[in-house]
C-alpha cells in the first residue's frame, strides 16, 4: 500500500478505475491521498474573496476575483463570453525540451480569465458560481434564486439570508441543510417544515421550536406538544426579535441539541452500499459527501448525477468517467479540468466548454484537436498526445492534477482554507501563497464591529428589510464569520470509526469518537424515531 507523499498517510489506489477515463494514454496512479488531492483541487477554487477592478478588455468596473495586480488579462463576463476576442490566438507550440506544466503556466499568464462566474443574472453582480439568479447579494454557488443573501449552495429559493445548502425554500434565515422550507430560521436538516426556530432533523413539521427527530408535529417546544394558545405565549416570552433574548435561546437549543438528540451514522437517504454524508439516491459510492443521484464513484463533494467518477468537487449535470474536476458541468472521459463545461476527453483543460479531445488548453469553446490553445489534426494530436504524456510521466506530473503552487490565488482566499485551515505559516512553509487580508471599504456611519474579529462590517438594504420583515435583529457578526459558524455547525466532510450508541455495532461516521451527541446506526435511529 503506497502512502501519500504529502502526508504520509497509506491509501489505496484504483488503477481499474484509471482505464476507463482515457483512451489515448494511460494515466498513472496518484502520489497523494484522497484528503490531500482534494486539498489540492480545492485550493483553485475561490467562492468569495472578491475585488473592484477594470475588465483588460472594454475598462468596465467590475467585481472580480483577481485584484488589479493579477499578471494575466482579466474580462467581464459579458466580454469573456462575446465575440470581439479568440482564445486560440494566444496558442503555443509545445516545446519538447520543457517540462508541459511550464508550459501551461506560460498559457495561463497569457489567455484571458472569466473574472467572476455568473450566467444570466440579474443585479447580481457580487455573487459567484452562480446561474439565473435575481436580485440576489454574496450568493455563492446559487441557482434561480431571487432576492437571497449571503447564502451558500443554495437553489430555487426566495428571500434567503445566510443559509447553506438550503434548496426550494421561502423566507429562511441561517437554515443548513434544509429542503421547501419556509420561514423557518436557526434550523438544520429539514424538509416540507415551516415556521420552524431552532430545530434540528424535522419532517413535515409547523411551528416547532427547541425541537429534534419530529415528524409531522405542531406546536411543539423542546419536543413537548403545546396548544396554539400556549405555543404562540411561550415564543412571545423568548422574544426572539431581541438579542440580547437571542443569546439565551442559544444557550437552551446547544444543550437541548445534546440532552434530546438523536443523530444518525450517517445522513443518506434512499442510497445502497455508500459510505460518507447528506447522500441522496446513489449506490455503491464511497467516501462522498453531499452528492445525489451518484452510482460507482468515490470521493465526491458537492456532485450530482455522476457516474463512474472519483475525486470531483462542485460538478454537477451528469459527469462520466471523469477524475480530478473541480467545478465542472456535464464532464465526460476526462480529468484534471477546471471550470469547464459540456466537454469530452479533455485532459489539463481550464475554462474551456463544449469541446472534446482538448489537452492542455484554457479558454476554448467548440474546438476539437487542441494543445496548448493550438489546432491539429486528429491524427496529429493522438501523435503529440502520446509524446508529451511520455515526458509527463517522466517528470511525474501525469496524473496529478495541477499543483497548489500555480494557483492564482492565496491558499487562504480558496475553498481549502475554509475545509482544511492553515496558518500562514503552514501555507509558506510549503510553498504556498498566502494572500495579505485587504480592508473592506466602510464608511463610519454604516460600520458595525464583528463582534468576534473585531472587523468593520455594513448591512445592505435589502438585508436591512429582510430582518425588519421577519422580526430578526441584525447581526453582530460580519458575513465571513457567520459563513465560518454555519461551516462549523456542519460535521467534517470525514469519516471515523466508532460504536452505535445504542446496540453496539460498528459504524461509520462524520461524528469523531468523544463528540458528546448520541450517534446511532441508521437500524437505531429508524426505529426510535420513526
Amino acid at each position: 500500500m503506497p502512502s501519500c507523499t504529502q502526508c504520509s498517510a497509506p491509501f489505496t489506489p484504483d488503477p481499474a478505475f484509471l482505464t476507463k477515463v482515457s483512451s489515448n494514454f494511460v494515466i498513472p496512479p496518484p502520489t497523494l491521498c484522497p484528503l490531500c488531492r482534494n486539498q489540492r483541487r480545492m485550493a483553485w477554487r475561490n467562492d468569495r474573496t472578491f475585488y473592484n477592478r477594470k475588465c483588460d478588455l472594454t475598462g468596465e468596473m467590475f467585481v472580480s476575483l483577481y485584484p488589479t495586480d493579477t499578471p494575466f488579462p482579466v474580462y467581464h463576463p459579458d466580454a469573456w463570453y462575446g465575440d470581439s476576442w479568440n482564445a486560440m490566438d494566444y496558442g503555443l507550440d509545445y516545446d519538447s525540451s520543457k517540462p508541459f506544466l511550464e508550459q501551461w503556466k506560460d498559457l495561463m499568464m497569457r489567455v484571458p480569465r472569466l473574472g467572476i462566474d455568473i450566467v444570466n443574472c440579474q443585479n447580481s453582480n457580487y455573487c459567484n458560481y452562480c446561474g439565473d439568479d435575481k436580485n440576489c447579494y454574496l450568493d455563492i454557488a446559487g441557482e434561480d434564486n431571487e432576492d437571497c443573501y449571503y447564502n451558500l449552495f443554495t437553489k430555487h429559493s426566495k428571500n434567503c439570508t445566510d443559509c447553506t445548502f438550503t434548496y426550494n425554500s421561502t423566507l429562511c434565515y441561517e437554515c443548513i441543510q434544509c429542503y421547501n422550507a419556509y420561514a423557518c430560521k436557526w434550523s438544520q436538516y429539514l424538509e416540507d417544515c415551516s415556521e420552524c426556530a431552532f430545530c434540528y432533523d424535522l419532517k413535515g413539521c409547523k411551528n416547532c421550536l427547541l425541537s429534534i427527530n419530529l415528524r409531522n408535529k405542531e406546536y411543539y417546544i423542546l419536543n413537548e406538544p403545546h396548544s396554539k394558545e400556549d405555543y404562540e405565549a411561550k415564543l412571545a416570552e423568548l422574544n426572539l426579535g431581541n438579542y440580547e433574548s437571542l443569546q439565551k435561546v442559544f444557550d437552551i437549543w446547544k444543550k437541548m441539541r445534546i440532552d434530546k438528540g438523536l443523530y444518525r451514522d450517517m445522513v443518506l437517504t434512499n442510497c445502497e452500499s455508500c459510505t460518507g454524508n447528506n447522500l441522496k439516491n446513489s449506490k455503491n459510492c464511497t467516501y462522498c459527501f453531499n452528492a445525489t443521484n451518484c452510482e460507482d464513484c468515490s470521493y465526491l463533494y458537492d456532485v450530482l448525477d455522476a457516474k463512474d467518477c472519483q475525486d470531483l468537487n462542485y460538478s454537477l449535470y451528469k459527469p462520466e468517467a471523469s477524475y480530478e474536476l473541480i467545478s465542472t458541468l456535464q464532464m465526460k472521459f476526462s480529468a484534471f479540468c477546471m471550470a469547464s463545461h459540456y466537454c469530452e476527453s479533455c485532459f489539463y483543460c481550464d475554462q474551456v466548454n463544449n469541446s472534446h479531445d482538448l489537452f492542455g488548453c484554457i479558454g476554448l469553446n467548440r474546438h476539437e484537436y487542441c494543445i496548448l490553445n493550438k489546432q491539429y489534426s486528429q491524427e496529429e494530436y493522438e501523435s503529440l498526445i502520446s509524446q508529451i504524456t511520455q515526458s509527463m510521466t517522466t517528470d511525474r506530473t501525469l496524473g496529478e492534477f495541477f499543483p497548489i503552487t500555480l494557483s492564482p490565488h492565496g491558499y487562504n482566499e480558496t475553498v481549502a482554507q475554509e475545509y482544511m485551515p492553515l496558518s500562514k505559516a503552514e501555507v509558506e512553509k510549503c510553498g504556498w501563497t498566502w494572500t495579505p487580508e485587504k480592508e473592506e471599504p466602510t464608511s463610519p456611519s454604516e460600520a458595525l464591529t464583528c463582534e468576534e474579529t473585531g472587523k468593520p462590517f455594513k448591512l445592505i438594504p435589502q438585508e436591512k428589510s429582510f430582518y425588519t420583515s421577519q422580526g430578526i435583529p441584525h447581526p453582530h457578526r460580519c458575513p465571513d464569520q457567520r459563513h465560518r459558524d454555519r461551516i462549523n455547525l456542519r460535521n467534517p466532510r470525514l469519516l471515523w470509526k466508532r460504536t452505535c450508541n445504542d446496540c453496539s455495532k460498528d459504524i461509520h461516521t462524520s461524528y469523531a469518537e468523544g463528540r458528546p451527541e448520541k450517534v446511532v446506526c441508521e437500524e437505531c435511529y429508524l426505529k426510535e424515531v420513526y
